[in-house]
C-alpha cells in the first residue's frame, strides 16, 4: 500500500501572524490517513530516494555546486530531536551530513555575539546539516530563563531573520521545525526512562524544572515562531506525541527539499572513453 506524500507537509506549515500552539494538536497525523504501520512502512520506502537525492546533492557540491541543507531540530525535552536522527537523518551516507548538538555556549562562544558559534557549524556545500538545538535557544531558554535583556532578545529576532536570508540567498536551504509535543506526552517518556535503568542515563533532574515553566516555554515558542517565520525561512509545527508520525514529517520535508533542487549527476571532466582504453591497455606489476 502506498500513500501520497505530497500533501503531508502542506498542514505544518506555519501561517504568518500570532501563533497559538494550543490549536495545534500535538497527537495529530495531519495529511496522512494511515495508521502507524502504514506511516512506517512509507518512512522506510522513502529511505532509497532520500539516499539517492542525498548522494546527488554530496556530488554537486563536489563539482562546483553552492546547495546544501540546514534541518533545525527544536522541541521540549524529549520531544524527539534524537529519536527524529536516527530514524530519518539515519537512511542516508553518514558522510553527507553534519550533525550538531548545541549545549550550553562556553566562555569563549560567550565573548562573541550568539550567532558566531553557529555560523561555525554550518553545513558546507554539498552536505546536510543538522542543529539538534540551534541558535533558537538565545531566544527561548534566554527569553524564559532571562538570560539576555529583553531589548537584547528582540534584537536577536531581527538579526536571526538577517542571518538566514543570507543563508539562504548564498545556497542554503532551511527547514525550521518545532517538534510539537504535549506536556501529558513529555511526563509518560520522562517516567518510561525513571521505569527503565537501561534509560536512567537519559534522565535529566533538570528536565523537571524545565517542565515546571511549560506555559512560559509555549509562549516563548509562539513569539519566536511568529517573529522568525519568512517566505525564505518558513517554521513547520510537527505533532511529535506521534513518534512514526514525526519521523515520516521531517523525513517528507527532507526529500521534498532535495528533490526540489532537481539534480542530475554532474558530467565527466575527461574523456570516458579514453580512460576506459586506458584501464584496459594498463598492466599491473
Amino acid at each position: 500500500m502506498s500513500f501520497p506524500l505530497s500533501d503531508l507537509t502542506k498542514p505544518l506549515r506555519v501561517a504568518s501572524g500570532p501563533v497559538d500552539l494550543s490549536t495545534i494538536e500535538t497527537d495529530a497525523a495531519p495529511g496522512f490517513d494511515g495508521s502507524k504501520k502504514d506511516g512506517e512502512s512509507a518512512l522506510l520506502a522513502l529511505g532509497p530516494q532520500l539516499a539517492d537525492l542525498q548522494e546527488r546533492l554530496f556530488a554537486d557540491g563536489k563539482s562546483g555546486g553552492r546547495r546544501s541543507v540546514l534541518l533545525v531540530l527544536q522541541g521540549m525535552d524529549t520531544s524527539g530531536k534524537g529519536g527524529t536522527l536516527r530514524s530519518t537523518v539515519g537512511l542516508v551516507d553518514p558522510q553527507g551530513v553534519r550533525i550538531t548538538s548545541f549545549k550550553a555556549p562556553t566562555p569563549e562562544e560567550l565573548s562573541h555575539d550568539f550567532l558566531w558559534r553557529i555560523t561555525r557549524a554550518l553545513p558546507p556545500v554539498g552536505l546536510i546539516g543538522v542543529f539538534d538545538r540551534s541558535h533558537y535557544e538565545d531566544v527561548l531558554i534566554a527569553r524564559v530563563r532571562s538570560l539576555a535583556p529583553p531589548e537584547e532578545i528582540e534584537r536577536r529576532y531581527d538579526a536571526i531573520n538577517a542571518w538566514e536570508a543570507e543563508l539562504v540567498a548564498e545556497g542554503t536551504t532551511i527547514i525550521k521545525c518545532m517538534l510539537h509535543i504535549s506536556a501529558a506526552e513529555q511526563q509518560e517518556r520522562l517516567l518510561a526512562r525513571l521505569d527503565d535503568e537501561t534509560k536512567h542515563w537519559k534522565y535529566n533532574p533538570g528536565d523537571v524544572d524545565e517542565r515546571e515553566l511549560w506555559p512560559a516555554y509555549q509562549e516563548a515558542y509562539e513569539v519566536a515562531i511568529e517573529r522568525t517565520h519568512t517566505e525564505v525561512a518558513p517554521w513547520h509545527v510537527v505533532p511529535a506525541d506521534k513518534k512514526w508520525y514525526r519521523n515520516l514529517a521531517i523525513g517528507t520535508l527532507l526529500h521534498d527539499t532535495l528533490r526540489s533542487y532537481d539534480l542530475g549527476w554532474p558530467k565527466a571532466d575527461f574523456d570516458v572513453a579514453h580512460e576506459r582504453q586506458r584501464l584496459l591497455d594498463a598492466s599491473v606489476r
